[in-house]
């Protein structure tokens, strides 16, 4: 009977390892793909920032002009590449979730330009909800910022 309750309770951590470790490491995940996007982005690769997303991905940007799919982001991080947007920064105030979905909220940071073409800061707040992938990485779902 002590074979039976070991070998049960071996089983049940093993197969609920993997869920927790996950849900337990969340911050960790966010903050790599936080860490991937921006050095996509201070790059100025519109291609690889949209690389960051799944193929249903939506993009919901203080313009309020939705962006869907990898294509019509690229475009739109694009835009804001050839108005001068630079030095991009994300900083983790929450992150959460489980094996599948995870979520992150952000404070962001970048430089932009004045009306004069002059360096000036900007900033706001960022959502993020993101798949984890095979390989346990995190590609964005949904994306929205002010």
């Amino acid at each position: 009977m002590r074979l039976v309750h070991t070998s049960a309770l071996v089983l049940c951590l093993i197969t609920a390892g993997p869920g927790v470790s996950f849900a337990d490491d969340a911050r960790g995940s966010v903050e790599k793909a936080y860490t991937a996007w921006d050095a996509a982005f201070n790059k100025q690769d519109a291609k690889a920032v949209a690389a960051t997303y799944v193929s249903s991905a939506k993009l919901m940007p203080p313009t309020h002009q939705v962006a869907s799919g990898p294509a019509e982001i690229e475009k739109f991080w694009a835009g804001l590449f050839a108005n001068g947007v630079t030095g991009h920064k994300l900083e983790v105030i929450d992150a959460g979730g489980d094996d599948k979905v995870v979520f992150g909220t952000a404070k962001w940071s970048a430089t932009g330009k004045d009306k004069d073409g002059k360096p000036t800061p900007l900033s706001g707040l960022a959502m993020h909800v993101f798949e984890r992938q095979a390989d346990g990485s995190l590609k964005l779902r949904l994306q929205t910022f002010n």
